[in-house]
Formats: C-alpha cells, structure tokens, sequence
C-alpha cells in the first residue's frame, strides 16, 4: 500500500507500536543502574564489573546495529523486531537468576545488547519515517521518541518499589512482564513494512554504496563523530547517578523519581526539538544539545547534591534527552534520502556506542581508581562543550546524487 492510502487509525496504530517497543526497550535499559547497588552486595560484583557489563552493552549495540540496519532495509523491520523481543526476554532471564558476574555480563551486556539493535531508536525511526509524509516526518519522529521516553518514567518507579518492598529479583520479573507486553507492539509498529517505498530516481544504489557514500560526506563523519558524546553522556548518568547519590547519602528514592523525571521531561524535549528541527537548522540544535547538557553536568556535578537539585538536574537533562534522536535521523535522511536510513543512522550509532562504552565502563574504572566521580564528569563536560561546537561546523549539503535528483 501506498502511504496516501493509510487511514488516520492505521497510521496512529503503527506509530503507536513503535513509540511503545521503544519506550519499554529504552525503559528498562535506562533503570539497570537501580540495580547496581543490590547485585553488589547480593551477588558479588564490584562497580567495575556491573559498569563493564553496561559498557559491553553498549559496545555491542552499536557493532550490531549496522547489520541489524542492513536486514531491516533488506527483509523488513518485523523479523529484526520480533527476534529482539525475543532476545531481551532471554537476556532478563539471565539477569532473575544471576549468581555470578558472567550471567550479568551474559544478560545485561550482551543480550540486551543485541535485543536493543533490534527494538529501540534506530528501528522506531526508520519505521516512523516510512509511515508519514515528508513535511511531517521531524514532528512525527519527535513524537515517537517523546512517547519513548515514557518507558523511564513507568520502569524507573516499579524497579525501585519492587526494590524496597521485595528485592531486585522481583523488579527484574517486572521486567520481564514489560518485555512481554514488546511483542504486540512490534508486530503492530512492523505493519510498516507493507507501505510502498519510496520512488528512487536514478540509478538505484546497494547498501555498499550507500555506505561508501556516507563515509565520503565530512558532513556525516562530522554526524557520527560529534554523536559519540551522547552516549557518553547519557549512559555516564544512568549507570553511575543512583551510585553517585548513595555515596552521598541520598535516599534511593530521589535516584528513581529522578530517572522518571528524565524520561517525563523528554516527553517534552523530543517532540520540542522534532518541531524545531522541521523548522531550523538541525545541526544548530543538536549541537546546542550538547552543550547544554555539559553546562548541566556541570553545575550538578560541581557541588554536593540535594534532593533537589538532583530533581532540577533530572528535568533539565530529561528535556535533552532523546531529541537528538529526530535531529540525526533528520540529517541522515536530508543528506542521504530515505531508502537506507537504518543502515546509515546504524553505522552513525557505532560512535554513540563507544562513547555509551565509556561512560559506564570508564565511570567504573575512574571510581575505582580516584574513589570518587570527579574525573570522569569533568571529562563528560569538556568533550561534550567540544562535540556541541564541533556539530555546528557540519557540512549539509545533501550528496551529489540527492542534488542531482533534485536538480
């Protein structure tokens, strides 16, 4: 079927199944770090090992996410879906019954890994963007992931009350129950799949040149490069923000209603900033991201955390959140075209993963080694000042072929 040919209730339906696979698949990822302070005394692990485990996580999401972005372009987006569903039940599995590092790192590290190449933003992107025209398609993109966001709002409370009224076995049950729920939703958002293409003018490319084509435009290096301080960022904050509060002494519950605020405030900051991209210059906003983000880290970071401040410091980074999701997809697609999107948004996600790889892996080893987080955030926040100036040099000039099938 023809895009034109979709009903108001098909459209919102197929959205909809994304925005909820997304949701639950990022929700649950984002509040592993409530864990880590239960499995260390319960199960034996040290900070290093749970931030290795994240970090592998991380490094094998982003190695995984260009073949996963070649097999959705190639097959379809509703096997790549189904079978990471699939793959984070396994990996939750592993997690319930861990006695021993090697089961965290097997379930947490590498299945959830490999589950989320399957089910989190790059898949709901390119599901969005083939669902919707493009005048709309950086609004519906904002939308999706705003709705995404919602999964740290409801997993981050029922982790930690599971937590405190049970143990951390039980709030990985309730995992699992959310897991579950996955499956209707990636079957409904993967109707996507029957929705024609888009007409290609010229010689058509292979995924090959595609690539090589990407890897040509300093635009999209400077993209991918610039992309590596999300992660970091982002990932630092999860697995090491409810350690960093208990060091402090702050209640547990502040570090939970916290990660809920994030994912309550990029309701807002996703959509906002899909809206804005529709309108402005993408790449002025994303590098405005993450310079915002690294003024906050930094005057969070610089003094001793209250309650309060840490709830300021979740909205404010909440409303940063994900809306770079739409803004790189956006790009890709402006610089590129549509046809190959989760290959090109995949390799992109590569540099984000090893910045995600160093945030919970180096939040770790730092600690470990200084007794405190205070290297590793000042570190957040002066790559993240340089990457915000860096990504608003970037070349936007669409490639030589999208000119040419424009001229």
């Amino acid at each position: 079927m023809k895009k034109t040919d979709l009903s108001p209730v098909q459209i919102w339906s197929i959205l909809g199944g994304a925005a909820i696979m997304l949701s639950l698949a990022m929700g649950m990822r984002q509040s592993f770090g409530l864990l880590q302070p239960h499995m260390i005394r319960d199960v034996g692990i040290t900070a290093a090992e749970f931030s290795l485990a994240v970090a592998l996580q991380n490094i094998v999401w982003g190695a995984t996410q260009p073949i996963v972005g070649i097999w959705a372009d190639k097959y379809g987006t509703r096997p790549v879906a189904l079978l990471g569903v699939v793959i984070y039940i396994i990996g939750l599995i592993f997690l319930r019954f861990a006695d021993a590092t090697w089961m965290v790192t097997m379930g947490v590290g590498f299945c959830v890994g490999i589950a989320l190449s399957c089910t989190a933003s790059n898949i709901a992107m390119n599901i969005t963007a083939r669902t919707v025209s493009a005048a709309k398609r950086g609004t519906a993109m904002g939308a999706v992931s705003a709705i995404g966001s919602l999964g740290l709002t409801l997993a981050s409370p029922m982790t930690q009350s599971l937590i405190t009224n049970v143990n951390w076995q039980m709030a990985v049950v309730g995992f699992i129950g959310l897991a579950c729920v996955m499956l209707p939703a990636a079957f409904i958002g993967s109707r996507a799949d029957k929705i024609e293409p888009e007409a290609v003018v010229g010689k058509p490319q292979s995924a090959k040149e595609a690539i090589v084509e990407a890897l040509g435009h300093k635009g999209y290096r400077v993209l991918a490069i610039a992309f590596f301080v999300c992660g970091l960022q982002l990932v630092f904050i999860t697995t090491h923000l409810p350690a960093y509060l208990d060091i402090c002494g702050i209640d547990p519950s502040v570090g939970s209603t916290t990660l809920a605020l994030i994912g309550l405030f990029n309701v807002i900051g996703s959509y906002l900033f899909g809206w804005l991209g529709d309108r402005y210059s993408k790449r002025m906003l994303l590098g405005g991201i993450y310079m915002l983000r690294s003024l906050a880290l930094f005057a969070f970071f610089a003094y001793p955390p209250t309650p309060v401040s840490t709830l300021v410091f979740g909205a404010i980074m909440g409303s940063l959140w994900l809306g770079v999701v739409p803004l790189v997809s956006g790009l890709i697609v402006h610089l590129f075209g549509l046809r190959f999107m989760a290959t090109l948004a995949g390799i992109a996600f590569m540099s984000h993963q090893v910045g995600s790889f160093l945030g919970a892996w180096g939040g770790g080893y730092i600690f470990n080694a200084f007794g405190n987080y205070d290297l590793a955030w000042k570190l957040a926040v002066a790559i993240g000042l340089a990457a915000g100036l860096f990504q608003m040099t970037m070349n936007i000039q669409p490639s030589e072929r999208i000119r040419l099938q424009s001229a």
